[in-house]
C-alpha cells in the first residue's frame, strides 16, 4: 500500500472526517477504582505545608498535611473499594460509587467496628469525596465513649506472650519518657538534652533581632520555651513525632538515672533500642507517664481561684478547671497541669489527655 494512502487511512481511523478523535476510550475511565482513588489522594498530599495557612486561604479541604493521615485514609479507602467491587460491581468510577458511601459505613458499624474506626473511615470518605462534616449527607458515626475503649484496658491475649521480667528495662524506660512506639524505634544516642543546653539556646535565639528570626527558628523557640514548664534536668528530643511534630519530653520518675545512662552510653547515631517487643503495651506506659506528670503539677481543685464571671448567671467560676463528661461526668481536673501533660506527650489538646491518658484519679 502506498505510504501516503496508508497514513491517510490511519488518520481517518483515529480522527474521523471532522478531525475528532474516535475509536479510543477516554483514558480516565480505563482506570479501575483503586487507581482513581489513589490518584485523588496523591494530588491532595501537602506534607510539610502549613495547615494554618491553608485554613486561612480556604484550601485545607483539598489537602492532606500528614503522611500518617494519608496512610490511614488510603488504607480504609481500599476497604471501601473492595466492598464496592464485591457488592456493586457495576460501579466503574468513583463518582458512581459515591452513593454507596453511607451504605458501606453502616455495614462497618454492623460488623462491630469501634466508633473510632468508623469515624476515621467517615473522615476518609469525606476527604475523598469532598463531603463536609456539616453536610446533611455526611455519615453520623456512633458516639465515642471512654468506657468502650478496649486498647490497654485489662488483660489481652498478647499479654501472655510478653514477659514483664525480661522487658523490665523497656517498661521503666517507657514509663519515664512517654514515647510512642515509632519514637522509641527512632531514638538515638544523640537525642538527649539537658536543662542547661535548653536555656543556653533560648538565650542565644532571644538575643537575635526579630527580623533575623526565621519562621522555623520561631517554632523551635516555642518548643524550647515549652520545656521550661517542666522542673526537670534532662529531656528527650523527639525529632519526628506524630504529625511530624518536634518536642522535648522530660525524663521523669525514680528510674530517670537508669534511662539517662542508657541513652548516654549509646553512640550518637546508633539506636537506643535495637528491638522493641511487639506485645509491649506502649500506650499503657504512656498513660502511666501522663498520669505521673499530671499528679506532679496538678493543684488541689479547691485552691484554683474563681477568676471568671458567667455572663448568664453572674456567678463566678474557675476557668482553669476542666470538668469531665460522659462516664466520668463531674470529675474535675486542673487545666494548667493537663496542658503541661499534653505538651510532654506531643499533643496540644487537653481533652485528649483527659479522654485517653490520665487514669486512676
Amino acid at each position: 500500500m502506498n505510504k501516503l494512502v496508508y497514513r491517510k487511512s490511519m488518520f481517518f481511523y483515529k480522527f474521523g472526517k471532522e478531525g475528532h478523535l474516535v475509536g479510543r476510550r477516554n483514558k480516565s475511565y480505563s482506570k479501575d477504582l483503586h487507581q482513581q482513588a489513589y490518584e485523588c489522594f496523591i494530588k491532595m498530599q501537602a506534607f510539610g505545608e502549613s495547615k494554618k495557612e491553608a485554613i486561612a486561604s480556604g484550601t485545607e479541604k483539598n489537602k492532606i498535611f500528614s503522611f500518617n493521615t494519608y496512610k490511614s485514609y488510603w488504607k480504609h479507602t481500599k476497604y471501601f473499594i473492595k466492598y464496592i467491587k464485591e457488592n456493586h460491581p457495576e460501579c466503574s468510577t468513583l463518582k458512581s460509587a459515591r452513593k454507596y458511601v453511607n451504605e458501606w459505613l453502616q455495614f462497618r458499624v454492623d460488623q462491630g467496628l469501634s466508633a473510632w474506626t468508623v469515624q476515621l473511615e467517615a473522615k476518609a470518605m469525606g476527604k475523598l469525596y469532598k463531603i463536609d462534616p456539616d453536610d446533611e449527607n455526611y455519615f453520623k458515626p456512633p458516639k465515642r465513649n471512654r468506657e468502650d475503649i478496649k486498647r490497654s484496658r485489662g488483660d489481652r491475649v498478647r499479654d501472655k506472650h510478653f514477659s514483664i521480667t525480661n522487658n523490665d528495662e523497656l517498661i521503666k524506660f517507657c514509663q519515664g519518657t512517654g514515647l510512642r512506639r515509632k519514637e522509641l524505634q527512632e531514638l538515638r544516642g544523640k537525642d538527649i538534652v539537658s536543662k542547661e543546653q535548653i536555656e543556653a539556646e533560648i538565650s542565644k535565639m532571644e538575643s537575635l533581632p526579630g527580623e533575623q528570626r526565621l519562621p522555623m527558628a520561631v517554632k523551635r523557640l516555642e518548643m524550647l520555651c515549652d520545656a521550661r514548664n517542666f522542673d526537670n534536668g534532662w529531656y528527650i528530643h523527639v525529632r519526628n513525632g506524630k504529625g511530624g511534630r518536634e518536642r522535648l519530653s522530660p525524663i521523669i520518675g525514680k528510674n530517670a538515672k537508669q534511662i539517662i545512662e542508657r541513652i548516654e552510653n549509646t553512640p550518637a547515631e546508633e539506636k537506643v533500642w535495637q528491638h522493641i517487643h511487639n506485645s509491649a503495651d506502649i500506650h499503657s506506659y504512656r498513660s502511666d507517664y501522663a498520669t505521673a506528670i499530671y499528679k506532679a503539677y496538678a493543684r488541689d481543685i479547691q485552691d484554683i481561684p474563681f477568676d471568671k464571671i458567667n455572663r448568664g448567671t453572674g456567678n463566678r467560676y474557675q476557668s482553669d478547671v476542666y470538668v469531665c463528661r460522659k462516664d466520668e461526668a463531674g470529675k474535675k481536673l486542673d487545666k494548667a497541669a493537663m496542658l503541661i501533660c499534653s505538651k510532654a506527650l506531643g499533643h496540644n489538646r487537653i481533652s485528649v489527655v483527659a479522654d485517653n491518658y490520665i487514669r486512676g484519679l
